[in-house]
Order: structure tokens, then C-alpha cells, then sequence
């Protein structure tokens, strides 16, 4: 997967984390909330690595 659609779909995992935890809230459900959190937390993790890529790729480059 490339630097770019890993830092979309982190993007998109962390908007919909966030619903789910807003929706949780709402809800007063527990395990939504945690679904979210944890949905959240993967997006971050994606979009890392996708920068990560994208430095390792930028640091080949001038080499």
C-alpha cells in the first residue's frame, strides 16, 4: 500500500472512530465507545506509516 492511501484510509478510520465514540457517548454505550477508540487509534497508526514511508522514501531519494 502506498504513503498515500495508508495516510486516507488512517484519515477515514479516525473520523469514523470518532463518530462511533461521539455516538457511544451518546448512547451511553460502553463498548461503543471502545470500538471507537480503538478504530481511532488504528487511523493514527495508519497514517504514521504512511508518513514513515514517506521519509524513508525522501531520504532514498537524496542518497
Amino acid at each position: 500500500m502506498g504513503s498515500m492511501s495508508d495516510k486516507i484510509k488512517g484519515t477515514a478510520n479516525e473520523l469514523a472512530g470518532k463518530a462511533k465514540q461521539g455516538l457511544g457517548d451518546a448512547m451511553d454505550d460502553t463498548s461503543m465507545q471502545v470500538d471507537g477508540a480503538a478504530q481511532e487509534a488504528k487511523g493514527k497508526t495508519q497514517k504514521a506509516v504512511g508518513e514513515a514511508k514517506d521519509s524513508v522514501k525522501n531520504t532514498v531519494d537524496k542518497i
